[in-house]
């Protein structure tokens, strides 16, 4: 009778083992790990990042960029295809730069059907600046450092005028109205760069940029400028000297900040801004002025509205 009674009792521990087995087999007859539970209920969804086809240009240019998600990524289709830029996004606005950072800064970066280049910087006080660039629609990139000890960046500009020469105009280190200014150039489509000689002024950079490989200028005043204070290089760089604007008398208190000089036809051309305080036809007209000796010496040509000189 012992026996029995404990032949029945197994029966019915292998009945229950059974049953228990089969109702937790999850349907499609795939096994869970053995100890784990099938949970009825949906587990918590995580955020995904966003796909690629979801984001969405800054502008409406074919060419452009987004800063989406904290990465950059540019599209040379309208956003139909997007490639990613190996560079994190804080690096892009390091330095000074206080501003909104949902958008790369003006002058930073250069997009074109050819060349793609982004300034980035690592550190604080004493920052790396770095240039990533692709010339194959960011197929490849490459990374060049342009200099390992720039006190903390607040302008920066990069442009390529051929496939093989480029400058970097950079400003830093701050101390009320003066800063350090530098500039540098490629000669071998980014992979290196050359400081050139120092213009040896202090006052905050407004804009500077080269019509060709020999001939550059640097725009100084930012804060309270009375006149236009313009340096023209005709050497690459080896040496930079003070322009001579010939601002008439009737706007001498008027056009005080130059913006960067343009070839037009044989001569060059350069409009001269009111500057942060001025109001002379509600501050919306600048000075045209134009050099037929390379940017050394400047005499005035017309009033030109600024809607006229976009």
């Amino acid at each position: 009778m012992r026996n029995l009674i404990l032949g029945l009792a197994s029966f019915m521990m292998l009945v229950l083992v059974v049953t228990l087995f089969f109702y937790q087999r999850p349907s499609g007859g795939v096994q869970p790990p053995f100890g784990q539970l099938m949970s009825h209920q949906e587990s918590p969804k995580t955020e995904q990042p966003a796909q690629p086809e979801s984001l969405q240009p800054v502008n409406t240019d074919p060419i452009s960029y987004t800063l989406q998600n904290n990465a950059l990524h540019i599209t040379y289709n309208s956003g139909e295809d997007w490639v990613s830029v190996p560079i994190s996004k804080n690096q892009l606005f390091g330095g000074e730069y206080q501003g909104d950072k949902s958008e790369l800064i003006d002058g930073s970066y250069m997009l074109t059907k050819n060349q793609a280049a982004f300034l980035s910087t690592d550190g604080i006080d004493q920052q790396t600046v770095s240039l990533t660039y692709s010339t194959d629609q960011g197929k490849t990139w490459r990374k060049a450092a342009v200099t390992h000890a720039f006190p903390g960046v607040r302008f920066r500009k990069v442009q390529f005028l051929n496939s093989d020469f480029g400058y970097i105009i950079l400003s830093g280190g701050r101390t009320m109205s003066s800063e350090y200014s530098a500039v540098y150039l490629t000669h071998d489509g980014g992979k290196n760069w050359n400081e050139t000689t120092n213009s040896g002024v202090t006052r905050l950079i407004y804009d500077g940029g080269f019509v060709d490989e020999s001939t550059g200028f640097l725009s100084f005043g930012t804060i309270n400028p009375e006149a236009p204070d313009l340096y023209v290089t005709t050497n690459r760089g080896k040496t930079w000297d003070k322009a001579e604007v010939h601002v008439p008398e009737k706007y001498h208190p008027m056009f005080v900040t130059a913006e960067v000089p343009t070839v037009e036809g044989d001569y060059l051309a350069v409009l001269v801004n009111q500057g942060p305080n001025g109001d002379y036809l509600g501050g919306q007209v600048k000075g045209k002025f134009i050099s037929k000796d390379g940017g050394k010496t400047w005499s005035f040509s017309a009033e030109v509205r600024s809607n006229e000189a976009e």
